[in-house]
């Protein structure tokens, strides 16, 4: 099919069944944008409105994720291993 039939695809199964990750950057886009529009009502300088609705996705999107998942931050995939990383050993001291 191509570069369309396969971006089709992908669009019709992101309005059917999105996932939760999808959810979560679609909630910080929007929200992105409802700030950007409101420090534009302000009138906030240009620089300082987009970087304060950036920020205000950023929240969004943690405050999102963990009523998500329960959790900010995911658990890295080796927290239960009890193995001790590696000493350093400089080659070049005698």
């Amino acid at each position: 099919m191509g570069f369309f039939g396969d971006l089709k695809e992908d669009v019709v199964e992101f309005v059917r069944n999105p996932t939760d990750e999808q959810k979560i950057l679609v909630a910080a886009a929007l929200s992105i944008a409802v700030a950007d529009r409101f420090f534009y009502a302000i009138d906030f300088p240009f620089v300082v409105r987009t970087t304060a609705a950036v920020g205000v996705g950023f929240i969004v999107m943690f405050v999102v994720s963990y009523l998500y998942t329960g959790q900010l931050v995911p658990p890295d995939g080796n927290v239960d291993e009890d193995e001790e990383r590696e000493e350093y050993v400089d080659e070049l001291d005698p």
